[in-house]
Parts: structure tokens; sequence; C-alpha cells
């Protein structure tokens, strides 16, 4: 075994030497002493940071007028927004996965839209890191629409299902 004095005599050595490093092994001990990399000079001293390049904004098409002037102003486009309905209650995923209809391949679906629930009831399974997940509903009432397909990879806060509550 080395000594406290020797462990440091080594790191010294690595860096006065510029070696990429050193290992030794005595009676079972194992060191290891990595000195920097072969890398081009810095100007601090440290490893330069990376920058990521920026990705290009996709090329815009603007439109002249006839004389070749510029329009005034092109209206905004709007995202058109869902209404929500006031009786239409969203289940929303809890967690990043793959959502599962089913507990099953072969057996029946949970929930179908048009099916009468209750809370806590099962209304899919959603995979995530090899356990399984059941969501429950959260009110009673008719299931409107199932959003996922059944094997689709799902995001947090993503809709699940609408459930008309009555």
């Amino acid at each position: 075994m080395l000594s406290f004095k020797e462990i440091k005599e080594l790191i010294d050595l690595v860096s006065a030497k510029n070696l990429a490093g050193v290992e030794i092994e005595r009676a079972g001990f194992r060191i290891r002493i990595e000195g920097q990399r072969a890398e081009p000079p810095s100007n601090g001293g440290s490893a330069a940071p990376y920058f990521y390049p920026a990705i290009p904004e996709p090329a815009r098409q603007i439109s002249t007028t006839a004389s070749g002037d510029l329009p005034a102003a092109a209206p905004a486009v709007a995202k058109p927004e869902e209404t929500p309905e006031p009786d239409v209650h969203y289940i929303l995923s809890p967690i990043v996965g793959t959502f599962y209809r089913s507990a099953s391949p072969e057996s029946a679906p949970f929930v179908s839209p048009g099916d009468r629930v209750e809370r806590n009831k099962i209304l899919c399974i959603i995979e995530a890191m090899k356990l399984m997940n059941e969501i429950e509903s959260d009110v009673a009432g008719e299931v409107v629409k199932v959003f996922p397909q059944n094997g689709q990879p799902v995001e947090y806060g993503e809709r699940l299902f609408a459930i008309k509550t009555t």
C-alpha cells in the first residue's frame, strides 16, 4: 500500500511531466492517476466549453405585392383553441410512459367511449420503467373520448380521457 506522501508525489509527477496517467498495483492495492488529456491549450488552462450549434429557423416565404412592395402586415395566424365544454372533465397522464387500454392484449379494454364510470374506476394502465401504473377516474360520468391509441407513448399532462360529468 502507498502512503499519502507517495500518492501525492505520483500526482505531482504526472502533472509536472504532462503524463496522460499512471497506474500502479502492489499486493492487491491498485491506484490509477489520470493527468490532463492531450488537448489543444486553452486560454484558461481548463477545457474549453462546448457550445451546441444553433438550429436555424425554417425559411419564411415573404410575398410581395404586384408593384414589388412588401405588404403592410400579415395577420397573425392564431392557433385554434379548444373551447372546453362545461360538463367535460379530462383525465391527464400523471407520468410519462406507454398507454394500455387493457390489462393484457387478450382482455377487453377497461373502458370504451359510451361506458359509464364511477370514481376510482380503473381506466387504463401506463407502463413506466417496467412498472404497470393503474390510472383511475377521479370523477363519475360517461366516457366521451379516449385520446391515445393502445401502446402509444404518452407524456406527463397529456389528455387520456374525456369524461362527461352529470
